[in-house]
């Protein structure tokens, strides 16, 4: 015959102690009783309360399925899945402008040159609002950069149409110092990695660059030819395993890409084909997820395409169509900011990718 089981539930006491009225008695020992939190609760008794949580504030990092009341807000709120991705309104940049560049993540980005006219200027972003950081010590455009806020790396680009530069200027999150020189002055490329890791590619005006140099810290080498010469792409990802996509093929002629091409530490590879051909757009996010926003196809545009490691799918598009503008983050949590039109433009957009939790506004219609 099989175990007899009677049900305890609400008749143990402290201390594990058997509430005797059941005519049960003993205690149950320490190492039996499990004081874990409760989960999958489906009732709750009204004399424990209720379970709507009262804040002052959005709960952080937002859990889904929590149901709360925001009494700053006066309003109820959901944290809820995301089903596609999503931008939003940041805060404006102190100063518009276009062919910047950027590093760091959604809440934690820099801003770095452009012009015009060209600039010096550095800022930093929050999350909400940017402030002004250390000025590089060579105010340039069409240049650019990777790394974190607090230790970036900026190169190339160029003082003017026909002055390209070989500079490359390090960030601690304060001021910026010189590092080694590029191999070949050059403007309108891409970047990625870290400080000590960084990776320049492609860029100039025709004839285009193929060219890629790996940085170590403190002086840039050669690295693999890219397939096809290219200029004003965008580029994500890291040193061993970078991404290069988009921006304009030559020679002969400059021709609008939609190719994508990967590295690996040591040569570059084909990867998918994005849907929308187009130059001076912007990137985030790493080799096998991947976010491309903005440029210029046949018009400006505020197409968001998203990357796999294989392929490319279009996203949610950007609120504001934009070129020559600058990005940062990963797929799933981007910034995009700066750009064209002239002269220049201060709106910064934040993306959230599908199937993140975003907290939502309970609303009566």
């Amino acid at each position: 015959m099989g175990a007899r089981t009677r049900g305890l539930a609400n008749n143990i006491l402290a201390n594990g102690t058997i509430d005797a009225t059941d005519g049960l008695s003993g205690t149950i020992p320490a190492s039996n009783v499990n004081n874990t939190t409760v989960s999958s609760v489906t009732s709750f008794p009204s004399s424990a309360g209720d379970f709507i949580q009262s804040t002052a504030s959005d709960p952080s990092p937002a859990t889904v399925g929590d149901v709360f009341y925001n009494s700053t807000s006066a309003v109820m709120k959901v944290n809820a899945v995301t089903t596609s991705g999503a931008w939003a309104s940041g805060g404006n940049m102190g100063t518009g402008r276009r062919n910047l560049t950027g590093a760091g993540t959604q809440t934690s980005g820099l801003a770095i040159g452009g012009g015009p006219p060209i600039s010096a200027a550095t800022e930093e972003y929050d999350g909400t609002s940017w402030t002004a950081g250390g000025n590089l010590g060579t105010g340039r455009s069409r240049l650019a950069a990777c790394g974190t806020q607090t230790s970036a790396l900026a190169f190339g680009g160029a003082t003017s149409p026909t002055i390209k530069l070989t500079d490359t200027e390090e960030y601690d999150g304060t001021s910026w110092t010189s590092g080694g020189n590029l191999g070949t002055a050059r403007m309108y490329l891409a970047g990625c990695g870290t400080q000590t890791a960084g990776l320049a590619f492609a860029g100039d005006e025709p004839p285009f660059s193929a060219a890629t140099e790996e940085y170590d810290g403190s002086s840039w080498t050669s690295g693999g030819t890219m397939a096809t010469a290219r200029n004003t792409l965008a580029g994500c990802g890291t040193q061993t395993a970078g991404l290069g996509f988009a921006g304009y093929d030559g020679p002969p002629a400059p021709v609008l890409s939609a190719a994508t091409e990967e590295y690996n530490g040591t040569s570059w590879t084909g990867g998918g084909t994005m849907a929308t051909a187009r130059n001076s757009l912007a990137g985030a996010g790493t080799q096998t997820a991947a976010l491309g926003f903005g440029g210029y196809g046949t018009t400006v545009t505020g197409a968001t395409e998203a990357y796999n490691g294989t392929s490319w799918t279009n996203d949610t598009s950007m609120a504001t169509g934009r070129f020559q503008l600058a990005g940062a983050g990963t797929q799933p949590a981007a910034l995009a900011f700066g750009g064209s039109p002239s002269p220049g433009v201060t709106a910064t957009e934040e993306f959230t990718g599908a199937g993140a939790a975003v907290t939502r506004t309970f609303t009566v219609s």
